[in-house]
């Protein structure tokens, strides 16, 4: 039964991609050139914002991770930066082992995070990053500025010293040759500067001077954040408070840890009974149906371990790489940092999440 579920079903499709270059952007940080073959230049075609998929055998594990592309589609490179983190089994195998000439696993752009360039309208945006944030912004900084000759940039960057901002000099380089349309404000925590504004995060006290010098509200286009989530989140509503429509406020988050209620949620659908459920998986056309077991509480999972090769990268609720729609019965997802509410309200849902309430499910990848 399980041969059949994988003749039936479309394989997540990962290409083998030589590494060109790789060089360290930071003590902490290395930046990735990919030398994508010309024969698939149409397929890795990509928009301000997105993000690769990246896969390799680490100390014989499966390990996939996302990381959002740093270069703009007009350079016609694939570049990204990997900050590592502690105890983080790709970003730490990036960092101190990986070197130009070898070949990692990585599948097409994706994402919906940025917005697409309007090259006839004059439009002014915002960017909130915090340290390895910056890799998206600095993608829609470059494409905005070079697509849309009338618009402008401004960049507020928290890091915690002037030694770890990544991209440093690019940026600087950018604001030279965009003079007067790139406007960038750096903030550092753990560094003191004469300034006050300039030390430390953002606060209310912060936002009121930002808001009152810096930031016109009724004339702000869009507005990028990209960090941990408690940044993104206070800074989102702060905004929005002073009056800046909801919708033109778009984010992508750094989970740095569960809420209170999070973990409720949590607990509670570790509580599902998912034994016996029907899954109906769609992919490529196809559908295939097989029965869950208490070994498995959530969709993605349990089709993994039935055989499917589903496209799946941080299993944890923040890259939507997963993604699926409901098509029948109901499911409830433990986290979501990757959805917005419209698309939650077309009963889009991440696989890694989602928990069978209804003894029968069936879910569509083909969105």
């Amino acid at each position: 039964m399980w041969n059949n579920f994988c003749n039936l079903y479309t394989v997540a499709t990962f290409h083998k991609i030589r590494v060109k270059d790789i060089y360290k952007e930071t003590d902490d940080c290395s930046v990735i050139t990919f030398d994508v073959p010309s024969e698939i230049f149409d397929e890795f075609k990509f928009r301000q914002g997105q993000h690769l998929t990246l896969k390799a055998d680490i100390n014989g594990q499966d390990t996939r991770r996302s990381y959002s592309l740093c270069s703009a589609p007009q350079e016609g490179i694939w570049k990204v930066a990997v900050k590592e983190i502690l105890g983080g089994a790709f970003s730490t195998f990036v960092n101190q082992e990986l070197k130009a000439g070898d070949t990692l696993e990585v599948m097409a752009p994706s994402g919906t995070f940025g917005v697409d360039c309007s090259p006839n309208k004059a439009k002014n945006y915002l960017f909130f990053a915090a340290g390895s944030g910056i890799t998206p912004v600095l993608s829609m900084i470059k494409s905005h500025l070079a697509a849309e000759k009338e618009s402008t940039c401004k960049l507020f960057y928290v890091n915690k010293t002037a030694k770890s901002i990544i991209f440093k000099e690019e940026l600087e380089q950018l604001r030279n040759t965009y003079f007067g349309r790139l406007e960038i404000y750096y903030f550092l925590t753990k560094e003191k500067r004469d300034i006050e504004l300039f030390n430390g995060r953002f606060d209310d006290e912060k936002m009121e001077v930002l808001t009152k010098t810096f930031i016109d509200i009724p004339d702000t286009s869009e507005v990028f954040l990209c960090g941990p989530e408690k940044m993104v989140q206070y800074v989102s509503n702060y905004l929005i408070e002073a009056g800046l429509p909801k919708e033109l406020v778009h984010f992508e988050l750094f989970v740095t840890g569960l809420s209170d209620e999070d973990i409720a949620r949590q607990e509670r659908l570790a509580q599902q009974n998912v034994e016996g459920t029907e899954v109906i998986i769609v992919d490529g056309g196809k559908e295939f149906t097989f029965t869950m077991t208490k070994e498995y509480d959530n969709i993605l999972d349990a089709a993994l371990g039935a055989g499917a090769d589903l496209p799946f990268a941080c299993k944890g609720g923040v890259c939507s790489t997963c993604k699926c729609e409901v098509k029948e019965g109901n499911v409830e997802m433990k986290i979501n940092y990757a959805l917005d509410d419209k698309e939650v309200a077309q009963m889009l849902v991440l696989s890694c999440q989602a928990v069978p309430t209804t003894d029968k499910v069936k879910v569509d990848f083909d969105v």
